[in-house]
């Protein structure tokens, strides 16, 4: 399978989709960043599990799990969506909204990179998040 063309989403975010993979990469982050986070090298400082949510749910949990593990200091987080098996023919329902959450969601500002998770972490049913460090002023 080929990867898809590098999207650029408004917001500035270059997102690759590889048949289940995905990753996205925010305006003038250093892609070695994602390479590192690709590879588990960040410690995961909390998680949310969205099984069983609706789209709407699911869009305002990411944003209330990002603003509350940002508000703790957290560098990366996990986010598992599920791969959609149960989606029938929509796909990955998901997987779509935590994307869009990330890239133009309330909470997209404070994102660096997603990619997918490691298998032992959810594979292609999981993302890790790398947010942005908190400024001494709060910000």
């Amino acid at each position: 399978m080929r990867p898809t063309p590098v999207e650029f989403v408004p917001g500035g975010f270059e997102v690759r989709v590889l048949g289940e993979q995905v990753q996205g990469l925010g305006p003038g982050v250093d892609p070695k960043l994602l390479r590192r986070l690709k590879a588990g090298e960040f410690a995961r400082a909390a998680r949310v599990d969205l099984h069983g949510r609706t789209r709407d749910e699911a869009a305002r949990l990411v944003e209330q799990f990002l603003r509350q593990a940002r508000s703790e200091g957290a560098r990366c987080v996990s986010i598992v969506h599920g791969r959609g098996l149960n989606s029938s023919q929509r796909g990955p329902v998901l997987k779509e909204t935590v994307m869009d959450a990330l890239a133009h969601g309330p909470a997209s500002p404070w994102v660096l990179a997603w990619c997918s998770a490691r298998p032992e972490d959810g594979g292609t049913g999981a993302l890790y998040v790398l947010l942005r460090k908190v400024r001494p002023d709060g910000t």
